[in-house]
């Protein structure tokens, strides 16, 4: 007996005993064990980090005499961080999202919290609330700063350059690094994406005591500012940023990291997309594995291959459970419910279309109308049968157990893997179907931000339409008329320049070539304008950005580049392309991703 509890013993616990290297242990175990400690080692990003810490948002100013908050028409003089806390609220009054109903209520709660009881006993109704001295102080303090002289801008400027020389920089294994952003993030107010239920919420100033410090054991430990003492102070070289802290309203945590252009941020990009370039190797396997599950008797495989169908195809995330009540509704594939999900047998001329319509990633809906595969249309119908609104769709999968069977497929593999795979492949097939070597350059360049557009348009990456939208596209329409009334007019100044030649009149080969170049050139700046205004509106909604620097590997844009003789410039900026220094030397004009 004592011997089969042993054998189950070790059944139970098998992984562990594969891990842990034995003195005793077979050669066979030796060999697992140096490729164990191997990979151990590989986590290492660095061996020495040195750096001074985060600089602090500067204590609190407080308002002008001449500066006022009115409550019921009365002006009130608030306490400090009463006072703090309004001014944050008086600075955004010219946006949008003050004007939401859980903003105001969001924000006003939590201003209460910092007011002293009497305020409170006072101010108890945020609509006889008046901000409006708060708000015309800092519009005239921005305004006064963008017409500052010349010399006083430039003196910002030297104190700016001042701090990222003392807190910009750090040694990492001897090399001074540029740091990311070097700033704790001020107090203000929270806004979030879409219609997040937590804005107008308080976030609070960071202090040294919320900051645990990274750094190297044999390193110059940061002073935290006078009076005050790190959280923590760590040395731990299996991560790379040096700094973090717990935001307070969502709860998460922000980082202070190495610039994007740091060698060592360059390698793990490096690494990010050869992960996806591996993925090429055996998605076709994958795919022809999860299509053959859609038959399986075993529901739990259906939902996991329909799941995974759904991240491959819609470049979905895979979705986390969260606490009621803690963040908004935003879901991923695995905690799709029901009522996210309508199936149509036909609509807008195509079979089998699934609807799908939730908060996604920061609140922002994604809603989306794709025909499927009949046997996920079928298995689909399955899932939803004898279900409420609320129940979960895949309710036989979870997070955790999709992502293991992503690392059983190919290690390494996650559904941000298959994103960037997508994304990558996609843009390179787009580029390949929509630039043509006989277009001028403006073309080309349209043709990539169509094929970004693309990309933007997988991953749901969307943004509200800027309010100054309509008025810049008015502005741009005006210069195209403008545009063709010029060009309307060289036209007619060259055909009578000429008829005039043709009679022998007064003008000369050289004005009529002049006048040639000159409707050319015209011509030219009339295409731009109508590209820029195509653009423009193609673009309202999406972001491009986001794809552009997390999903698409930078040696397909700088070989398209090289291979259409489109200047970098025209695709990245100059910190975009220090950020993919590491890609030039490898993308000629025939890589493939």
């Amino acid at each position: 007996m004592l011997l089969l509890f042993l054998r189950a013993l070790r059944r139970r616990f098998q992984h562990v005993f594969r891990r842990v290297p034995c003195r005793q242990a077979s050669q066979g175990a030796k060999t697992n064990r140096a490729g164990w400690e191997e990979k151990s080692r590989s986590r290492v990003k660095w061996r020495q980090l040195e750096h001074r810490g985060p600089y602090f948002t500067p204590a609190y100013e407080p308002l002008p005499d001449g500066v006022r908050f009115f409550y019921d028409g009365k002006p009130v003089k608030l306490s400090l961080a009463a006072e703090e806390v309004a001014t944050l609220y008086g600075k955004m009054l010219h946006l949008e999202c003050t004007t939401k109903e859980v903003f105001q209520r969001n924000f006003f709660r939590d201003w209460r919290k910092e007011m002293t009881a009497e305020e409170r006993k006072l101010i108890t109704h945020l609509d006889k609330c008046d901000f409006m001295e708060i708000h015309r102080h800092f519009m005239e303090r921005t305004e006064a700063r963008r017409t500052l002289p010349r010399e006083q801008k430039q003196k910002l400027k030297e104190e700016a350059e001042g701090l990222q020389q003392e807190f910009g920089y750090c040694i990492l294994d001897g090399h001074r690094e540029k740091i990311g952003n070097f700033k704790t993030e001020p107090p203000g107010l929270f806004c979030g994406r879409g219609d997040h239920p937590k804005m107008g919420m308080l976030k609070r100033r960071v202090m040294p005591e919320d900051v645990v410090i990274n750094c190297s054991r044999d390193s110059k430990i940061p002073e935290p500012p006078a009076g005050h003492q790190w959280k923590e102070v760590r040395s731990d070289n299996t991560v790379t940023w040096l700094a973090a802290w717990t935001e307070n309203v969502q709860n998460s945590f922000k980082y202070i990291i190495l610039n994007p252009s740091s060698k060592l941020k360059g390698e793990m990009d490096w690494q990010k997309y050869e992960v996806a370039r591996r993925l090429k190797g055996v998605v076709d396997e994958i795919r022809a594995q999860y299509q053959a599950d859609w038959k399986s008797p075993e529901r739990k495989k259906r939902q996991l291959a329909v799941a995974l169908y759904f991240i491959d195809k819609l470049a979905l995330r895979t979705g986390n459970e969260k606490e009621e009540g803690e963040t908004a509704d935003t879901v991923g594939c695995c905690s799709l419910r029901v009522e996210h999900v309508r199936l149509h047998e036909k609509a807008d001329g195509r079979a089998h279309v699934v609807e799908l319509d939730f908060l996604g990633k920061d609140s922002i809906r994604y809603n989306n109308r794709v025909s499927v595969e009949k046997l996920v249309f079928q298995n689909l119908q399955h899932f939803l049968e004898d279900k409420d609104p609320k129940d979960d769709l895949f309710d036989a999968l979870t997070t955790a157990g999709l992502n293991k069977h992503l690392q059983d497929l190919m290690e390494g593999l996650t559904a941000k893997v298959f994103r960037t795979y997508n994304a990558s492949i996609t843009l390179q097939e787009q580029l390949r179907v929509l630039t043509r070597a006989e277009d001028s350059l403006t073309s080309k360049v349209l043709a990539y931000k169509r094929a970004n557009r693309a990309v933007a348009v997988l991953c749901n990456h969307q943004r509200a339409i800027p309010k100054t939208f309509e008025k810049s596209m008015r502005t741009l329409q005006q210069k195209i008329e403008t545009k063709k009334a010029q060009v309307a007019e060289a036209q007619v100044e060259l055909e009578q320049a000429k008829a005039d030649l043709r009679i022998g009149g007064e003008s000369k080969p050289k004005s009529l070539l002049q006048k040639q170049r000159r409707l050319l050139r015209l011509e030219e700046q009339l295409v731009r304008l109508h590209t820029q205004a195509t653009d423009k509106e193609e673009n309202k909604q999406v972001a491009l950005g986001t794809a552009k620097l997390n999903y698409l590997d930078p040696r397909i844009s700088i070989a398209w580049c090289k291979r259409f003789g489109v200047p970098i410039e025209k695709i990245y900026s100059k910190t975009q392309r220090e950020r993919f220094a590491w890609a030039f030397s490898q993308a000629g004009e025939d890589f493939e991703f």
